[in-house]
């Protein structure tokens, strides 16, 4: 399997997982936020919504700049899951073209001619576009925690919901 195949068949995996969270986030709290230095609820979704597609398309060029992370303000979760679809149409479209020799190609981050940065580009893929949209969507969790909202199930069950690896119970 050609590696851009095996991190599109996990993505594939996750990206529906990812939309359950999302799907979650009640309209009427986009603004709120669990301490003052912290992103807004909607702020987090959005960026869990256009990790994958802004990084794959990072992922594109040889050598980008750094982030200026900025992290906008949306209006309504209906505005976080449109973000969300246009980023796995992006990944599933840009991804795929890229061979075993571009994935091992050296990807780097460079600011005013400066390297800051140089990784395998499927090191980067691999850390930013999956183990950092992971761990947003952990952050996430406790936000919908702290919010009252039924957290979904990912990996495994959580509090509020079996997985899909758990059979429900069968009455006596």
């Amino acid at each position: 399997m050609l590696i851009a195949q095996s991190l599109l068949t996990e993505f594939e995996a996750q990206a529906p997982i990812t939309r359950k969270f999302l799907e979650r986030l009640p309209d009427n709290k986009l603004t709120w936020k669990p301490h003052p230095r912290s992103l807004t609820a909607g702020q987090l979704a959005y960026h869990l919504a256009l990790v994958p597609g802004g990084v794959v398309r990072g992922a594109q060029k040889n050598q980008v700049p750094p982030s200026d992370f900025q992290f906008p303000q949306p209006a309504t979760v209906r505005e976080v899951l449109d973000a969300f679809d246009k980023s796995i149409a992006t990944v599933r479209e840009i991804l795929p073209g890229f061979d075993d020799a571009a994935m091992n190609a050296t990807w780097r981050i460079v600011s005013d001619g400066q390297e800051i940065a140089a990784m395998p580009r499927v090191v980067f893929l691999r850390n930013i576009m999956l183990n950092h949209w992971y761990q947003h969507r952990g952050q996430f969790c406790v936000y919908l925690r702290l919010l009252e909202v039924p957290v979904p199930s990912s990996w495994g069950p959580s509090a509020d919901e079996r997985s899909v690896l758990q059979p429900e119970p069968q009455p006596a």
